[in-house]
């Protein structure tokens, strides 16, 4: 059986080469021995297959909520790849999250101060017998920016809301953040980037007068319990794969492991506390929380494929001077994550006002672009772009970036209409 599986996995591999599809974010990576396909296998179950209230007599996946947005993993990365802001049937879906934090104040630990009934997450479902936190709203202010060539593009400004409100009303320094789930595009290659590498690019205070100050997150780990170099999440709050799964399992669904050992809820949420427990001291005991981390860290990456003319003019803008196109990882491998997983500050447009350990309200880490052309596949004409997908195009996405962006902008408003469109296809194939 087991031979059968891996005969399988390698004949996706070769599918996904073959052709670009929906299915691409969803291919192991070659390499994979027998005990490494067993464990890539048992990742992905858990992964992929509904979790259940406990106590339950599905033991290997009870311990759902008490409160939680979604019941797996899958709800909010289809296909792996990024979540949407609307469902299908136009209500805001399950992979937008409602992120809650207190104004300026920063916990030592996780890098901010969570809201003080709600927490660090609103959560729009719960076990029966437990009241949901909310629900998220959202509306638009239209934003028109104009072209070189007169083409009139769109912007739509959003703002976040709460309603529904079961707990009594947020604090009045609440910031309120809304967050689409991130593709799992080469997690485990970005993982091996050397600290050294990514601190390299820093220039915090802009000795080379370019207009552009990376800097790196320094976050704390809850695996080594030291500060560490931040590469996953918008704003860089994050160390490593594992961390990040344990972090989404309980913020997402409420599950509890070794990285993260306790429950969501808060002390003025009662039924929450009530409620009934897991038979085991962790919902996702470590050997399954390193099995939901190798299945993601050996997903195989989009093939990065030449296309010199777009190249040139990112390159020409000065894109590349934060989706740095390529590194070389210690052993030998390129790849090309088109990001320098540092924070910028992106301009008052994109501000979102929520600290994360180093980032302020205005900075976020640069988005890795790998993929891009994989998300209109899977999301259709759902697909969005930026923190809060705010973006229906690339095009748009470009246009909102400002601060350390803003002369990249101005290039990409002034080029010719045919450079623009050379630039734009470039990226939609990445």
């Amino acid at each position: 059986m087991r031979h059968r599986y891996k005969y399988l996995l390698s004949t996706l591999v070769v599918l996904s080469s073959t052709f670009l599809n929906a299915n691409n974010l969803l291919t192991p990576i070659s390499s994979l021995i027998d005990s490494e396909v067993d464990t890539f296998i048992l990742g992905k179950s858990f992964f992929t297959i509904p979790w259940v209230e406990a106590p339950s007599a599905t033991t290997a996946r009870d311990g759902l909520g008490p409160l939680f947005s979604a019941n797996t993993c899958i709800n909010c990365h289809p296909k792996n790849g990024k979540g949407s802001v609307y469902n299908s049937k136009g209500n805001i879906s399950r992979s937008l999250v409602t992120r809650l934090s207190i104004n300026q104040k920063t916990d030592k630990k996780i890098g901010f101060t969570p809201e003080p009934t709600y927490g660090s997450q609103l959560s729009i479902n719960a076990i029966p017998g437990v009241p949901y936190e909310g629900k998220p709203s959202r509306s638009y202010i239209d934003k028109t920016v104009i072209l070189n060539g007169g083409k009139k593009v769109i912007l739509q400004q959003p703002i976040y809301g709460v309603t529904d409100l079961r707990y009594g009303e947020l604090s009045k320094d609440v910031i309120i953040s809304q967050r689409v789930a991130p593709a799992l595009v080469g997690l485990g290659l970005l993982e091996q980037i050397s600290d050294e590498q990514l601190l390299a690019n820093e220039d915090i205070d802009d000795k080379n007068r370019d207009g552009i100050s990376g800097k790196a997150n320094r976050v704390y780990s809850s695996e080594t319990f030291k500060i560490e170099i931040g590469r996953y999440t918008w704003k860089a709050s994050v160390p490593t794969v594992k961390h990040q799964v344990a972090g989404a399992m309980s913020n997402d669904m409420g599950l509890t492991s070794p990285l993260f050992p306790d429950e969501t809820c808060s002390k003025s949420q009662k039924e929450c506390l009530a409620s009934p427990k897991a038979r085991d001291k962790f919902d996702v005991p470590m050997k399954r929380l390193d099995a939901v981390t190798f299945y993601l860290k050996n997903l195989k990456a989009p093939q990065y494929k030449q296309y010199k003319k777009g190249l040139k003019i990112f390159k020409q803008i000065a894109c590349a001077s934060c989706h740095i196109p390529n590194f070389t990882l210690d052993n030998g491998k390129d790849i090309h994550p088109f990001s320098d997983l540092l924070l910028h500050d992106m301009g008052k447009g994109l501000a979102d006002g929520r600290v994360e350990f180093k980032a302020t309200g205005a900075e976020f880490r640069t988005p890795p672009l790998w993929g891009i052309s994989v998300y209109k596949k899977i999301l259709k004409n759902r697909v969005n772009f930026l923190h809060d997908g705010r973006a229906k195009t690339v095009e748009e996405a470009i246009l909102w970036h400002s601060g350390e962006a803003e002369q990249s902008k101005n290039s990409f408003i002034h080029l010719l209409p045919k450079q623009q469109k050379v630039l734009i296809d470039f990226l939609e194939r990445l």
